[in-house]
């Protein structure tokens, strides 16, 4: 049964931004705990994401209203497109879940052409671009706590639908997490 889609709550900009103690070098040699924390961060933290990423488009939108208006159009036109051609095509489908990062740097590099050939590659670079590297930086340096993981187990197993969630169902990364979920499960009632 499919869960409605609700809004994450704003976490507590004191456990957003705790601390360094909070903070750590993701492990680069172990890909897949490093993209788990990415991951985790997103989905609890998504909130707040959202609204940092809401500021700096309203500061560029501000100072250029129609670059930025032309980058969201594009970056949202490539990120559609591809997502179709995952889902109609078993090769960027194998690809994109196996590859997330890589397929999004695709849709931010396809994006990234097509602007330049409109002339808005400023507004693409501090509007769009700057805002996910904010984000995918805190996500990777964020260390996860109870509550953290909590909502994520809860999302995962598809009690709670949110924004975030959906995106990572399109970047097809909640299937692995839920297999993670069932056999982290299994293997607490075995005890």
């Amino acid at each position: 049964m499919a869960a409605k889609m609700e809004l994450a709550p704003l976490r507590p900009w004191d456990d957003f931004f705790p601390g360094a103690d909070r903070f750590a070098k993701p492990e680069f040699g172990d890909l897949t705990k490093w993209n788990n924390r990415v991951i985790s961060n997103l989905l609890y933290y998504q909130t707040n994401y959202f609204a940092v990423v809401v500021v700096v488009f309203l500061i560029v939108g501000f100072l250029n209203p129609f670059g930025m208006f032309l980058g969201g159009a594009v970056v949202t036109l490539v990120f559609m497109g591809s997502v179709w051609a995952g889902e109609n095509k078993a090769t960027i489908k194998n690809f994109k879940r196996k590859n997330p990062t890589l397929f999004v740097i695709g849709v931010m590099v396809s994006s990234y052409f097509l602007l330049s050939l409109c002339g808005g590659v400023l507004v693409f670079i501090f509007g769009i671009t700057f805002p996910l590297l904010l984000t995918l930086i805190h996500a990777s340096l964020r260390l996860r706590n109870m509550k953290n993981r909590l909502e994520n187990k809860i999302e995962g197993v598809g009690l709670k639908k949110t924004p975030m969630g959906i995106i990572m169902d399109l970047l097809d990364q909640q299937e692995e997490k839920m297999n993670k979920i069932q056999d982290f499960i299994e293997s607490k009632l075995k005890e």
